[in-house]
């Protein structure tokens, strides 16, 4: 469960109200005096046209999409009454193709002692018999985080309308003695091993982040296992754990109790105290119920993202009708909260990726959904268009604040690539990113598109790449810079950035670029390196939004291929 504004690290504020005891620990950005403040009014300048966001209110985690008889189901963290953080129920929304949705009525919403204060983050697992079971978080009187069941009210209704909380069963799970109770939540989907379902549940002990494992062989009575399934130091508390296997080739997902030896194991966690999605590639072993990282993943805060910007308390899942891994992810704003008061909104979910393992068997790759090409429209195309030195060539024709872009570079020489500073970090490209930004001149790069920009380039977000060159190899640097996005004070406008491990023997970078008002979600390499930006432009909205490609480095580059489309809105949203 996730609730605090997105800030830098150095600015984070963490609200510590002491762990011993049982007493409460809290992460929370809380503002009592906007939860129940309903919107009279709905500001629709920045809101999405095809993201997945409520007509109003505050939404967060996406808790347990599953898909059950041919629906997709898409739950969710959401206030009710306002537009910050307060009232969390479990929305529900279904869809036959995660682009069109139709709002339900809430899942689950605090109603008994053992959630009273709270029904947070969880997942769902579909038993034998095609049996969905949903595991979350609930809050008790003491402020106790306790793990929860809720199952279907009425199996034969398609849409699972109406969930209950067994009566008598619950908490299945409560902290022991040794655990913190106040830092317990978020259990994961669960995986068939040896006679007993498992699951996972995040925590930590003092600064130690923990993900403690729990077996069960009935999925109602759990039993806590003597070690986590995996830990790491310093890296403070795992939200919203995520264990899963993969593929060692191929982009067909698994089920997620499925072993083997072409398998290899994600753990995901979501560090609380930084506010990123991290993961690392490993291997299960079974026979200890262990999960050990491969020697190329690292734990914390230098480790692999999902996504390098904007997103948080991500959730996959196995889509059983197309063989793949779905992930979804909370993208919160990055304006304050009295505007998200004053708009009566706050937060969109990503567009739904699917994940796979890199060749390389060191990473992952993701990749929008092909469901979401359906909502393409007017197309244009850039064929071997020359940047040189200082270009930037606007991309007609299509609405350029509502747009899917794809766009191939070809680098003809690699022979004035700027020299690797041995003083510059490889594990924090967002500072490299601050450091160069979009118009310090390179040898290669800065390269790539201005999207939601001013017809004057007062206001655009530039995500562009840098290529720098070490003793060994070409390293490569994907930037989403908010920077230079909006005139108006008071936002967060990070330089988001992360380095892409590509080979460069064909002299070629893509950079797919989803444009959606208020959001810039972008791929890089294939979906090698992604991330996501919110920015709020004061000029570049609506039919005033220009796209274009752009070089500002001193050796030209080629646009070897551009496609572009408006994007259409979904027939239904909630």
């Amino acid at each position: 469960m996730a609730v605090s504004k997105l800030l830098p690290l150095t600015l984070f504020i963490t609200f510590l109200c002491a762990v011993n005891n049982g007493r409460v620990e809290a992460t929370h950005e809380i503002y009592p005096q906007f939860q129940s403040l309903s919107a009279v009014s709905v500001h629709q300048l920045h809101r999405t046209a095809f993201h997945f966001q409520p007509p109003k209110n505050w939404i967060n985690d996406p808790n347990a999409p599953m898909y059950y008889n041919g629906i997709y189901h898409f739950f969710y963290q959401y206030n009710p009454k306002g537009a910050v953080w307060g009232n969390i129920v479990w929305a529900h929304s279904v869809s036959k193709d995660m682009i069109n949705w139709k709002a339900l009525e809430p899942a689950i919403y605090p109603s008994h002692r053992f959630d009273r204060k709270g029904a947070w983050s969880g997942s769902a697992t579909i038993l034998p018999g095609n049996k969905p079971v949903i595991l979350y978080t609930g809050v008790d009187p003491n402020d106790r985080q306790v793990q929860n069941s809720a199952v279907p009210a009425n199996l034969s209704d398609p849409y699972l309308r109406k969930w209950i909380k067994p009566a008598g069963l619950n908490p299945v799970v409560d902290p022991e003695a040794g655990v913190n109770a106040s830092a317990f939540r978020d259990p994961t989907t669960a995986w068939w091993l040896s006679g007993h379902w498992r699951m996972v549940v995040g925590s930590k002990r003092n600064h130690r982040g923990m993900a403690y494992l729990y077996r069960s062989r009935d999925f109602i009575h759990w039993i806590k296992a003597k070690h986590p399934l995996h830990s790491a130091p310093r890296t403070g508390m795992w939200e919203c754990p995520d264990f899963y296997p993969i593929l060692l080739s191929g982009k067909q997902g698994l089920d997620t109790s499925v072993l083997g030896k072409q398998v290899k194991h994600i753990l995901k966690v979501s560090l609380d105290v930084t506010r990123y999605d991290y993961y690392t590639v490993g291997t299960y072993l079974t026979d200890e119920d262990r999960y050990v990282p491969d020697n190329t993943s690292i734990d914390g805060w230098a480790g692999l993202r999902y996504d390098y910007g904007n997103f948080y308390a991500s959730k996959t899942f196995f889509d059983p009708a197309k063989k793949r891994r779905i992930l979804w992810g909370w993208v919160n704003e990055s304006d304050t909260t009295s505007d998200d008061v004053r708009k009566g909104w706050a937060g969109i979910q990503a567009i739904p990726r699917i994940v796979w393992l890199d060749p390389n068997q060191r990473q992952l790759m993701q990749w929008p959904i092909q469901e979401l090409e359906t909502l393409r429209g007017t197309n244009v195309k850039m064929n071997h268009q020359m940047l040189k030195t200082g270009d930037h060539i606007e991309v007609k024709g299509i609405s350029a604040a509502q747009a899917d872009v794809d766009v191939t570079f070809y680098i003809p020489s690699l022979d004035k690539v700027e020299a690797f500073n041995l003083g510059w970090s490889l594990t924090d490209a967002q500072l490299l990113c601050a450091k160069k930004g979009s118009k310090v001149q390179g040898g290669i790069g800065p390269f790539g598109l201005l999207a939601l920009a001013s017809e004057n380039l007062e206001e655009y977000t530039p995500v562009f790449f840098r290529i720098f060159k070490s003793s060994q190899k070409h390293i490569v640097l994907l930037c989403s810079d908010a920077r230079s996005s909006s005139l108006k004070d008071g936002l967060y406008k990070p330089s988001f950035a992360g380095f892409v491990d590509v080979d460069l023997t064909d002299k070629k970078l893509s950079l797919r670029s989803l444009i959606d008002h208020s959001v810039v979600e972008s791929f890089g390499a294939g979906g090698k390196t992604c991330i996501t930006s919110r920015v709020y432009p004061t000029l570049a909205v609506l039919e005033n939004a220009h796209l274009y490609a752009f070089n500002n480095g001193t050796e030209t580059i080629i646009v070897e291929n551009l496609n572009a489309w408006s994007m259409k809105k979904p027939l239904r949203m909630n």
